[in-house]
Protein backbone atom coordinates (compact mmCIF):
# COMPACT_ATOMS: atom_id res chain seq x y z
CA UNK A 1 0.00 0.00 0.00
CA UNK A 2 1.26 3.46 -0.83
CA UNK A 3 1.98 5.73 2.10
CA UNK A 4 1.58 8.93 0.12
CA UNK A 5 -1.45 10.77 1.50
CA UNK A 6 -1.70 12.84 -1.67
CA UNK A 7 -3.24 9.81 -3.42
CA UNK A 8 -6.48 10.26 -1.47
CA UNK A 9 -9.54 11.11 -3.51
CA UNK A 10 -12.28 13.67 -2.85
CA UNK A 11 -14.49 11.18 -0.98
CA UNK A 12 -11.69 10.21 1.38
CA UNK A 13 -10.74 13.84 1.99
CA UNK A 14 -14.41 14.59 2.77
CA UNK A 15 -14.41 11.76 5.30
CA UNK A 16 -11.30 13.18 6.97
CA UNK A 17 -12.82 16.65 6.90
CA UNK A 18 -15.90 15.36 8.69
CA UNK A 19 -13.66 13.83 11.37
CA UNK A 20 -11.89 17.19 11.78
CA UNK A 21 -15.26 18.97 12.04
CA UNK A 22 -16.33 16.60 14.82
CA UNK A 23 -13.06 17.09 16.68
CA UNK A 24 -13.21 20.86 16.40
CA UNK A 25 -16.80 20.88 17.63
CA UNK A 26 -15.87 18.79 20.66
CA UNK A 27 -12.94 21.09 21.36
CA UNK A 28 -15.08 24.23 21.15
CA UNK A 29 -17.58 22.73 23.59
CA UNK A 30 -14.82 21.75 26.03
CA UNK A 31 -13.22 25.21 25.87
CA UNK A 32 -16.61 26.89 26.35
CA UNK A 33 -17.23 24.86 29.49
CA UNK A 34 -13.72 25.52 30.76
CA UNK A 35 -13.91 29.30 30.30
CA UNK A 36 -17.64 29.84 30.89
CA UNK A 37 -17.74 31.80 27.64
CA UNK A 38 -19.39 31.11 24.31
CA UNK A 39 -16.84 29.77 21.85
CA UNK A 40 -17.78 28.92 18.27
CA UNK A 41 -15.63 27.41 15.57
CA UNK A 42 -15.24 28.11 11.90
CA UNK A 43 -15.17 25.13 9.55
CA UNK A 44 -11.63 23.70 9.85
CA UNK A 45 -9.46 23.68 6.74
CA UNK A 46 -7.88 20.28 6.16
CA UNK A 47 -4.73 19.86 4.13
CA UNK A 48 -2.50 16.89 3.43
CA UNK A 49 0.96 18.34 3.19
CA UNK A 50 4.65 17.70 3.64
CA UNK A 51 5.80 18.50 7.15
CA UNK A 52 8.55 20.79 5.90
CA UNK A 53 5.94 22.91 4.07
CA UNK A 54 3.88 23.65 7.19
CA UNK A 55 5.91 26.77 8.14
CA UNK A 56 4.89 28.30 4.80
CA UNK A 57 1.24 27.54 5.57
CA UNK A 58 1.48 29.13 9.00
CA UNK A 59 3.55 32.12 8.04
CA UNK A 60 7.20 32.98 8.34
CA UNK A 61 9.49 30.21 9.71
CA UNK A 62 11.06 32.83 12.00
CA UNK A 63 7.72 33.45 13.74
CA UNK A 64 7.61 32.50 17.42
CA UNK A 65 5.04 29.82 18.17
CA UNK A 66 3.82 27.78 21.12
CA UNK A 67 3.66 24.09 20.21
CA UNK A 68 1.97 21.40 22.30
CA UNK A 69 3.27 17.89 21.56
CA UNK A 70 1.42 14.74 22.57
CA UNK A 71 2.06 11.07 21.86
CA UNK A 72 -0.84 9.03 20.49
CA UNK A 73 -1.06 5.63 22.16
CA UNK A 74 -3.42 2.67 21.96
CA UNK A 75 -4.61 1.02 18.73
CA UNK A 76 -2.96 3.79 16.71
CA UNK A 77 0.43 5.31 17.49
CA UNK A 78 2.13 8.51 16.47
CA UNK A 79 2.27 12.11 17.57
CA UNK A 80 0.13 15.18 17.48
CA UNK A 81 1.45 18.71 17.31
CA UNK A 82 -0.76 21.70 18.04
CA UNK A 83 0.85 24.97 16.98
CA UNK A 84 -0.33 28.45 17.98
CA UNK A 85 1.22 31.69 16.70
CA UNK A 86 2.60 33.67 19.62
CA UNK A 87 -0.24 36.20 19.78
CA UNK A 88 -2.92 33.52 19.57
CA UNK A 89 -1.20 31.47 22.29
CA UNK A 90 -0.94 34.49 24.56
CA UNK A 91 -4.57 35.43 24.01
CA UNK A 92 -5.67 31.85 24.64
CA UNK A 93 -3.78 31.89 27.93
CA UNK A 94 -5.50 35.15 28.89
CA UNK A 95 -8.91 33.66 28.15
CA UNK A 96 -8.21 30.56 30.22
CA UNK A 97 -6.78 32.64 33.07
CA UNK A 98 -9.72 35.12 32.89
CA UNK A 99 -7.46 38.07 32.15
CA UNK A 100 -8.10 41.19 30.11
CA UNK A 101 -6.94 41.20 26.46
CA UNK A 102 -3.36 42.45 26.14
CA UNK A 103 -2.58 42.06 29.84
CA UNK A 104 -0.12 39.17 29.36
CA UNK A 105 3.24 39.67 27.67
CA UNK A 106 5.47 36.74 28.61
CA UNK A 107 5.08 32.96 28.73
CA UNK A 108 5.38 32.55 32.46
CA UNK A 109 4.58 29.41 34.43
CA UNK A 110 0.83 30.12 34.58
CA UNK A 111 0.63 31.00 30.89
CA UNK A 112 2.50 27.86 29.88
CA UNK A 113 0.30 25.70 32.10
CA UNK A 114 -2.85 27.20 30.54
CA UNK A 115 -1.58 26.64 26.98
CA UNK A 116 -0.66 23.03 27.78
CA UNK A 117 -4.14 22.46 29.20
CA UNK A 118 -5.73 23.97 26.09
CA UNK A 119 -3.50 21.78 23.92
CA UNK A 120 -4.50 18.77 25.95
CA UNK A 121 -8.20 19.52 25.43
CA UNK A 122 -7.90 20.27 21.72
CA UNK A 123 -5.66 17.33 20.85
CA UNK A 124 -7.79 14.92 22.89
CA UNK A 125 -10.93 16.17 21.11
CA UNK A 126 -9.42 15.45 17.69
CA UNK A 127 -8.17 12.05 18.85
CA UNK A 128 -11.60 11.17 20.23
CA UNK A 129 -13.22 12.09 16.91
CA UNK A 130 -10.74 9.87 15.05
CA UNK A 131 -11.31 7.11 17.60
CA UNK A 132 -15.10 7.28 17.11
CA UNK A 133 -14.72 7.31 13.32
CA UNK A 134 -12.46 4.26 13.25
CA UNK A 135 -13.85 2.35 16.22
CA UNK A 136 -10.40 2.14 17.80
CA UNK A 137 -9.00 3.09 21.19
CA UNK A 138 -6.70 6.10 21.19
CA UNK A 139 -5.02 7.44 24.31
CA UNK A 140 -3.25 10.80 24.54
CA UNK A 141 -0.05 11.17 26.54
CA UNK A 142 0.75 13.99 28.95
CA UNK A 143 1.32 17.15 26.84
CA UNK A 144 4.67 18.90 26.55
CA UNK A 145 5.11 22.53 25.49
CA UNK A 146 7.81 24.10 23.36
CA UNK A 147 8.08 27.82 22.64
CA UNK A 148 10.43 28.43 19.74
CA UNK A 149 10.63 29.59 16.13
CA UNK A 150 8.12 27.81 13.90
CA UNK A 151 10.82 26.53 11.57
CA UNK A 152 12.82 25.08 14.47
CA UNK A 153 9.80 23.31 15.96
CA UNK A 154 8.89 21.69 12.66
CA UNK A 155 12.48 20.85 11.73
CA UNK A 156 12.77 18.90 14.98
CA UNK A 157 9.50 17.06 14.26
CA UNK A 158 10.57 16.35 10.68
CA UNK A 159 13.95 15.01 11.82
CA UNK A 160 12.29 12.69 14.32
CA UNK A 161 9.89 11.22 11.77
CA UNK A 162 12.10 10.57 8.76
CA UNK A 163 11.24 10.51 5.08
CA UNK A 164 8.71 7.68 5.14
CA UNK A 165 6.38 9.70 7.33
CA UNK A 166 6.86 13.22 6.10
CA UNK A 167 3.27 13.71 4.84
CA UNK A 168 0.90 14.75 7.59
CA UNK A 169 -2.70 15.71 8.21
CA UNK A 170 -2.83 19.46 8.89
CA UNK A 171 -6.04 20.98 10.27
CA UNK A 172 -6.22 24.77 10.49
CA UNK A 173 -8.62 25.63 13.28
CA UNK A 174 -10.11 29.03 14.08
CA UNK A 175 -12.09 29.60 17.27
CA UNK A 176 -14.44 32.58 17.48
CA UNK A 177 -14.99 34.17 20.89
CA UNK A 178 -17.62 36.64 22.00
CA UNK A 179 -17.20 39.87 20.09
CA UNK A 180 -15.93 38.02 17.01
CA UNK A 181 -12.39 37.75 18.40
CA UNK A 182 -10.52 34.83 16.82
CA UNK A 183 -7.78 32.47 17.99
CA UNK A 184 -6.06 30.37 15.34
CA UNK A 185 -4.00 27.23 15.51
CA UNK A 186 -2.72 24.34 13.40
CA UNK A 187 -3.31 20.75 14.47
CA UNK A 188 -0.90 18.24 12.93
CA UNK A 189 -1.47 14.50 13.07
CA UNK A 190 1.69 12.50 12.44
CA UNK A 191 0.85 8.77 12.55
CA UNK A 192 3.49 6.07 12.58
CA UNK A 193 3.79 4.05 9.37
CA UNK A 194 1.66 1.11 10.57
CA UNK A 195 -1.02 3.44 11.92
CA UNK A 196 -1.05 5.45 8.70
CA UNK A 197 -1.85 2.26 6.80
CA UNK A 198 -4.76 1.55 9.17
CA UNK A 199 -6.12 5.10 8.77
CA UNK A 200 -5.85 4.90 4.98
CA UNK A 201 -7.68 1.57 4.92
CA UNK A 202 -10.48 2.99 7.07
CA UNK A 203 -11.02 6.15 5.04
CA UNK A 204 -10.86 4.29 1.73
CA UNK A 205 -13.86 2.30 2.95
CA UNK A 206 -15.67 5.47 4.07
Amino acid sequence: MTLDLRDLGAIQIDALREVSNMGAGHAATALSQMTNTRIMINVPRLQVTALEDVPDIMGHPEEVVAAVLMHMLGDLTGRTLLIFPRNSAMRLAEILLHRQPGSSHVFGELEQSAIKEAGNILSAAYMNALSDFMGLMLLPSVPSLVIDLCGAVLTTAYTNFGHERDFVFCIQTEFVMDGDETVQGQFLLLPDVESLEIILQAIRLA
